[in-house]
């Protein structure tokens, strides 16, 4: 389907951004060779594309409302070339030889692992290396993004938990698996979800990526070169080499704490400067522990702070005291633009973080604002609001964080999140508002029970707008009303499938709710394929999961648990007919791919619906009623009202006895009533009409009898939350 709309953001004219190729990929499938292509902000309207085999055009015209084609004679290994042509002349082309699986592999040179102990020998703790998380940014500027892995130790530990770790590594790869360099952190920044946070991006817009991130005396840079200021030695040890205080060992508190950017073109540290705060700046008092528990848990970020140009943002601190501090890399130096300090109970984003933090420009200034947690803060560093403001307690705090244009009858962005606290003080384990002021929009009240896990995203065509949903329980919200009861995975969302609406990711698996969630089907398991696995323990996230190549679907990155020495990059070969633009060119999903490697993993979001920008296909919607509800024979239903887009009217093309459909085409209102005759089920098939073109589409209502129709899709088990502790 062409598509054709403009998406104002609200960002300036000219902010920096990324050079992108073509990114053709091409995979051997059942019917030929299944090939697709990125669509670039660059293109003009009358931009279309030709695909050549081996060098022989396969298209009989070139092709121009849609970025993909399956070739029914291809076989895996022939070169596919896609040229982007404009009248009679090729402005750019691109190609790939075809994969014979519907993944990409790349191996890995996995780091030995070993043996950490205490000085005196004791306390010695034994180690491998699994891969992690994965950024991808382009350090050479050819259009072509290159792989940035965090290496874990298995004696990674949670900041609840006492011990010594073997050293946080990260490598960059080239797509053909060539290791451009390894930067080893050391001795003295601690490994495990919560410390090492990497910032892969262009910050000084020389058309290659660096990498920020936190280090210390003794962490060696990708030359081999010792990272050190001052009179700093890398033999520097401040890791507590007992257990005194409680819970310290171990843990490196105190001495000297740096933030170096790295080239991405080789893993030199191009400059290093003192990290703000350091711990030794900050009472153990105001951290509310003597461990660092509180103060070692570090976020971080990417931010167009001015709408022109990328900075860093490091955070230190979220249960209580939060510090977020914004660094610029210009002129081959870290400067610093502010440090906002939020140290006073009850003021700032004190107590209101999250194990995430998302970014985007939520007051359409132009620039970017930064969502932390419950609480957010504006360009310039100042607080914009805090959902929480009227105690001095840490209750805003939460781990899922979602910020997204999830309302399409509301203006701006809206933020999902969770909450974790139980006490009484904070009113919501759950909450939506508005993303630029804070307002509270929907909300579920305080349960006394920490919520681990929560997850918003556009699922069903049927209802306007994000559903949401939590292990608060089994009701599926759209708009504030409980539209489903069902247990669908509470993990990423992905565009996977072709049409313009989410899957669920959750692991190894894609899967997708029919209409009422009363059935999600399973749209693909990884564990098929080369040991497909997730990482982050019960998190199950992706290494990464991101649109880096091929059309607007997004790819999956996994590892390999057996040798523990490969990616596999996964690229969907469903057809799709529509043709947007590289997910990667939005700017909010663009920061979301450069923070997902943070603390607790949370998936991209666009700023922008798809659906509502670029779908040319009717679709009906529920104004009223319950699509899922309980019925009886012999018992009215529920009326359910509905309304249609892009089309003239609905009519009922299966209507069970005992059901009615009336169609008032003034207001655009259909009602579905009736008693249920007989017990069992019963079927609904509305259809569309006077569609353009006559592509109408349908939506069939499972009605049943013989149970609440709530609960088809049944697990033995609630979805667990991440393992953590205060």
């Amino acid at each position: 389907m062409a598509m054709a709309a403009a998406i104002f953001t609200g960002r300036a004219a000219t902010p920096q951004a990324e050079y992108l190729d073509r990114g053709v990929v091409a995979v051997k499938t059942d019917d030929g060779v299944f090939v697709s292509w990125r669509s670039l902000a660059r293109d003009s309207k009358d931009t279309a594309f030709d695909v050549y085999r081996d060098g022989v055009k396969i298209n009989d015209t070139p092709i121009s409302k849609v970025t993909n084609l399956t070739d029914p004679a291809g076989n895996a290994g022939a070169k596919y070339e896609v040229k982007a042509v404009k009248g009679s002349t090729v402005t750019d082309t691109g190609s790939c030889d075809a994969w014979a699986t519907p993944y990409m592999k790349v191996h890995l040179d996995r780091p030995a692992g070993g043996t950490v102990n205490a000085q005196n020998g004791s306390h010695a703790s034994h180690y491998t290396y699994t891969p992690d998380d994965v950024s991808v940014g382009d350090v050479d500027g050819d259009g072509v993004y290159e792989l940035f892995v965090k290496w874990m130790p298995s004696n990674a530990q949670d900041n609840s938990r006492s011990g010594f770790t073997g050293p946080t590594i990260i490598d960059c790869y080239r797509l053909d698996g060539t290791r451009l360099w390894r930067v080893d952190l050391g001795h003295n920044i601690r490994s495990g979800n919560h410390y090492t946070q990497f910032m892969v991006y262009d910050f000084d817009g020389d058309g290659c990526a660096e990498m920020i991130c936190k280090t210390a005396p003794g962490t060696k840079d990708g030359k081999g070169n010792q990272v050190l200021l001052g009179n700093d030695k890398p033999t520097d040890d401040y890791r507590h080499q007992t257990d005194v205080p409680t819970k310290s060992l171990g843990r490196p508190l105190g001495g000297s704490e740096y933030l170096t950017c790295f080239s991405g073109k080789t893993g030199e540290a191009l400059s290093t400067i003192p990290y703000r705060p350091a711990y030794d700046d900050v009472s153990t008092d105001i951290w509310g522990d003597n461990y660092g528990n509180r103060s070692e848990r570090y976020l971080a970020g990417v931010a167009y702070l001015d709408g022109l140009h990328p900075s860093a943002i490091m955070c230190r601190g979220y249960y209580r005291a939060a510090f977020v501090w914004a660094v610029d890399f210009k002129d081959g130096k870290l400067s610093e633009v502010w440090l906002h300090q939020s140290d006073i109970p009850g003021q700032g984003i004190w107590g209101e973080g999250a194990h995430s933090l998302t970014i985007g420009d939520v007051d359409g200034d132009g620039k970017d604002e930064i969502i932390y947690g419950a609480g957010a803060l504006d360009h310039d560093g100042t607080l914009l609001y805090r959902t929480n403001p009227n105690t001095d307690k840490s209750e805003g705090h939460g781990d899922a964080l979602h910020l997204a244009k999830m309302l399409p009858g509301r203006e701006g962005l809206q933020v999902f999140m969770t909450h974790e606290n139980t006490k009484p003080h904070y009113p919501f384990d759950t909450e939506m508002r508005d993303a630029g002021t804070g307002e509270i929009i929907f909300s579920l009240p305080q349960s006394g029970r920490d919520i681990g896990r929560g997850l918003a995203a556009n699922v069903l065509a049927a209802y306007p707008g994000y559903e949401y949903w939590s292990a608060a329980g089994r009701e599926i919200y759209n708009s504030g009303k409980v539209i489903a009861r069902s247990y669908p995975s509470i993990n990423f969302r992905i565009y996977w499938d072709g049409d313009l609406l989410d899957e669920l990711l959750d692991g190894t698996q894609v899967t997708k709710p029919n209409d009422n969630f009363s059935h999600i089907r399973t749209l693909v398991d990884f564990r098929q394929w080369s040991n497909a696995a997730s990482c982050n323990w019960t998190k199950k996230t992706p290494n990464l999961q991101a649109d880096i190549m091929g059309d607007w679907r997004e790819e999956v990155i996994l590892h390999d648990h057996e040798t523990q020495s490969d990616l596999l990059i996964f690229t969907t070969t469903i057809p799709t007919g529509y043709k947007l633009p590289c997910l990667m060119e939005d700017h909010q999903y663009r920061m979301a791919i450069a923070w997902q490697n943070t603390a607790y993993n949370q998936p991209p979001h666009l700023s922008y619906s798809p659906e509502d920008s670029y779908e040319t296909r009717p679709v009906i919607e529920v104004r009223s009623g319950a699509l899922s509800q309980p019925i009886k024979s012999g018992k009215a239903i529920e009326p359910i009202t509905l309304t249609v887009l892009r089309a003239t009217g609905i009519s009922a093309t299966e209507l069970p006895e005992g059901f009615c459909w009336t169609y008032d085409a003034k207001n655009n209102e259909g009602t579905l009533t009736g008693i249920p005759v007989k017990d069992g089920e019963h079927k609904i098939v509305l259809t569309t009409t006077g569609a353009a073109d006559g592509d109408n589409t349908t939506l069939t209502i499972p009605l049943s009898t013989n149970n609440d129709n709530l609960n088809r899709h049944k697990k033995s088990k609630r979805p667990k939350r991440p393992g953590h502790r205060k």
